[in-house]
Formats: C-alpha cells, sequence, structure tokens
C-alpha cells in the first residue's frame, strides 16, 4: 500500500506529538503532608507532579478524608506516607477506595517514608493494647522530617524510588538529589551553630513530637503535656508535671502551632518556662514554603524562646 505525501506528513506530525507528550509525561506524585511533597519536588524537579493530601496548618494525625482526594489518589503513580499510623484514621480507606494498583501496599508505587530512618520511642506494648489505650503512636513516634540526618535519608530513597518508577528520569533523580544535599550539609552547619545555645536545655512538649529534633539539637525532653500521645491530660498529671518543671529547671514549653496553645501556656507559666509556639510542616504559615523554611522556623523559634 503506497502512502501519499500529505498522510505521511500526518503521521509523521501524529507520532512526534505523541512522543512529546510521552516525553513530558511527569510522574505523578502524591504525599500525605506538605513536608514530603517539598522533599518530592526538591529531588524529582521538572519530572515531577506533586500534590499533597494535607495542608502544613493541619493536625496530620486527623485529615478530613474528603472523595475528592480519591481522584486524586486514583491517578497518582507513587503515594508517599510518613507511616508508623500517623494517617491510619483517614488514608488507608482513600487508598483502597482509589482502586489503584499502583499505590496499594506493596505496589511499586506504594512509598513509606519511615523506613529510610531510624524510628524512635518504639513501645514495648502490643500496638493493639496501645490503640486500645487511645495512644496514637502505637508504632514508634511519626514526627521525624525535621532533622536534616532524617531528611537526607527520605530524599535518598524518593531518588531510588522515583527512578525505579521512571527509569529514564535516574540521572535527573540523582541530580536532584545531590543539589539537595549540598543545600543541606551548608544548611545543617548554619542551623547547629543558631541553636547552639540549646544544647543540654531542659523541656518539655505537649504533643510527643519533638523527640527528633530534641536528639538533634541535644535538647532534654523531661515530659509531654498529654500523658500519652493524643490522650488529654488529667489535673493529676497537669500538677506533677509543673511540679517536676519548677524541680528540674525546664526552659522551654513546646506546643506545634496547629494547636490550642490555652493549656501550654498555663504550664509553662506555672512552671516558670517560656512557651514556644512553633510549625511542624511545610505550610504551616504562607512564609514556610519549603523544607529550608520550614528548619529556619522552627530552628529560629526554639533559640527565641530562650
Amino acid at each position: 500500500m503506497r502512502i501519499g505525501p500529505k498522510l505521511a506528513a500526518f503521521l509523521v506530525a501524529t507520532a512526534l506529538a505523541l512522543g512529546a507528550r510521552t516525553a513530558a509525561a511527569k510522574l505523578r506524585v502524591v504525599t500525605t503532608i506538605e513536608t514530603l511533597a517539598d522533599l518530592a519536588r526538591e529531588v524529582g524537579g521538572d519530572r515531577v507532579e506533586v500534590t499533597s493530601l494535607s495542608h502544613g496548618y493541619q493536625d496530620p494525625h486527623f485529615v478530613e478524608a474528603k472523595p475528592s482526594l480519591v481522584l486524586t489518589l486514583n491517578r497518582a503513580d507513587a503515594l508517599v506516607y510518613v507511616g508508623l499510623d500517623l494517617e491510619v484514621g483517614w488514608l488507608p480507606p482513600l487508598v483502597q477506595q482509589s482502586r489503584n494498583a499502583r499505590i496499594q501496599r506493596g505496589g511499586p508505587g506504594n512509598i513509606d517514608a519511615s523506613t529510610a530512618i531510624k524510628v524512635e520511642d518504639i513501645p514495648n506494648v502490643p500496638a493493639d493494647q496501645l490503640r486500645a489505650l487511645g495512644d496514637i503512636h502505637p508504632l514508634g513516634n511519626p514526627h521525624y522530617w525535621v532533622p536534616p540526618g532524617n531528611a537526607r535519608g527520605i530524599a535518598k530513597m524518593l531518588a531510588q524510588r522515583f527512578a525505579a518508577l521512571d527509569a529514564g528520569g535516574a540521572g535527573a533523580y540523582q541530580a536532584g538529589l545531590a543539589s539537595f544535599e549540598h543545600r543541606l550539609d551548608a544548611k545543617e552547619k548554619e542551623w547547629e551553630k543558631t541553636a547552639a545555645a540549646l544544647r543540654g536545655v531542659h523541656v518539655v512538649t505537649y504533643h510527643k513530637s519533638w523527640s527528633y529534633i530534641a536528639d538533634w539539637l541535644r535538647m532534654q525532653e523531661l515530659g509531654y503535656i498529654e500523658p500519652k500521645p493524643g490522650i488529654p491530660p488529667t489535673a493529676n498529671h497537669t500538677a506533677q508535671l509543673i511540679d517536676l518543671m519548677k524541680r528540674s529547671n525546664v526552659k522551654l514549653v513546646i506546643v506545634e502551632s496547629f494547636y490550642p496553645s490555652s493549656l501550654a501556656r498555663f504550664v509553662a507559666e506555672n512552671g516558670h518556662a517560656h512557651l514556644v509556639s512553633a510549625p511542624s510542616d511545610v505550610g504551616a504559615t504562607p512564609a514556610i514554603k519549603t523544607y529550608f523554611d520550614l528548619v529556619d522556623a522552627v530552628v529560629a523559634a526554639l533559640a527565641r524562646g530562650l
């Protein structure tokens, strides 16, 4: 069959257009929190299209499972989540309803970021027992994404997993990782210099979510306003905590900016400590647009507290 010049030109143009669309297709990445979204963009650059299911000013334990999120997940090539049951109250039904085999547990696009870090505060009590008591950290502490060492580990894993999903972009993902690590090395020295005065400082936190940051900056956590993560304090627990603070020279009471601060302020004032309300995720305020902005803000808030 002889193809005429007009048809040949049409077929060539169509092939070129299809090829261009294929080359321009981006890896569709969905994350559960905005910090993971920013780390995905750092690694993926122009090869990824990233959407976060929650906002940085929300408590990531409790996100409204909107039907629109199911559609977002249905289209995803990869789902990056905090894990350690942080999202257990809202994410699993959305993933199941998405009917997207790529992101189901065990699927190629199911990426648990907690596998890239050393988990702290792992209980020696069965998880089911802790859940029954209302403890929302039954598998260990899931608030790990701020310290540079953990961010570096997550970024490395993302570069590997994105390359497995998009082999043609492996070089670009490694380049994105290298650029991120180079900037992170410089900023880490700056952050540690700014936070030098925090070393050895005794602190109390509202929720057990600052342990990784305390370890990084060498602060000493002496207690928590919540007796167990997610469990409101009794009057007796609060009184005992305030007494401990007075005896132990606690300098700071730290609370995430999305929590009401009235109880934390009461504890700080009566325990003769300074209250620090600090962001915990990218997007916590309009000015915190990136991972680097977030750590800048956290370190600055803690340093100001002294």
